[in-house]
């Protein structure tokens, strides 16, 4: 981890990027085929949240961990526990990294897990950056 200038702008143009992708990825249409790149791409809409609050506050993540680690402290309420997000890290791991291919039904829950914990997310990491004193 290395620490730099707090970038509340970057910040925010980060959280904007992660709003753009999941509204792109939630147009794809959910095949056997798209599942993988579906829950690729929720999981970086996550991440990039995550991101999003250690560029407010000056940390440069030196891997994916830390942001996820981010969202999960949260105080926020949502439908879901966030420590889901931690499993669809993993998942992502091993579909980048040990070409699991996952089953339709999965990529349907990992939707339905966006759907339930990313706006509550948003909102929070937002506050958060609107918080955070330069």
């Amino acid at each position: 981890m290395r620490y730099k200038r707090p970038d509340k702008k970057n910040a925010l143009s980060i959280l904007q990027a992660s709003e753009r992708d999941l509204k792109y990825t939630n147009t794809l249409t959910l095949s056997e085929d798209s599942s993988s790149t579906i829950i690729r791409n929720i999981y970086e809409c996550f991440r990039m949240l995550g991101d999003s609050l250690l560029v407010a506050k000056g940390i440069e993540s030196e891997d994916h961990l830390k942001p996820i680690q981010e969202l999960m402290n949260l105080k926020v309420k949502t439908e879901r526990p966030l420590l889901l997000i931690d499993n669809l890290r993993r998942l992502r791991h091993n579909i980048n990294y040990y070409g699991y291919r996952p089953s339709l039904d999965e990529a349907k829950e990992i939707k339905a897990l966006a759907k339930s914990l990313f706006e509550p997310l948003k909102k929070e990491v937002l506050r958060s950056i609107h918080s955070t004193s330069e």
